[in-house]
């Protein structure tokens, strides 16, 4: 058994290269061989969001506070708000992330293949996001 304990690890800025906007991310996670199941506390001011990117397999979002928009490609943007679950099929290429107005943060929780936890992929362009 191993207690993390709340605070007790630093709050990173989501990368540039991976996201837009403002993005924090705490408490992140990795548990140890065998299992391979990782995530993050993930929160996003208005306006900011993943870039495009996939799982090897699959990921799942528990949204804990504001409301958000998620976008499988091909798809709507689709509203998100506390309590809802989005899965993500493996290799399903999307995106994630605050509305223009209204901050978001979820519970995002995928597994690694061979190590590898998400690709990504190129940035969500203005356009894509204002849809």
């Amino acid at each position: 058994m191993n207690i993390q304990r709340a605070g007790s690890q630093p709050s990173s800025k989501g990368p540039a290269d991976w996201f837009t906007g403002s993005v924090r991310i705490d408490s992140p996670f990795k548990g140890t061989e065998p299992a391979r199941v990782t995530g993050a506390v993930v929160s996003f001011e208005p306006g900011a969001r993943t870039a495009w990117h996939t799982h090897p397999l699959g990921q799942t979002l528990i949204v804990t506070a504001g409301s958000g928009w998620v976008q499988r490609w091909g798809g709507p943007v689709e509203e998100i708000r506390p309590g809802d679950m989005v899965w993500f099929a493996p290799g399903e290429k999307h995106w994630h992330g605050a509305t223009p107005t209204t901050a978001i943060t979820h519970i995002a929780i995928q597994e690694a293949l061979d190590g590898k936890a998400v690709d990504w992929m190129e940035k969500v362009s203005d356009a894509q996001y204002c849809k």
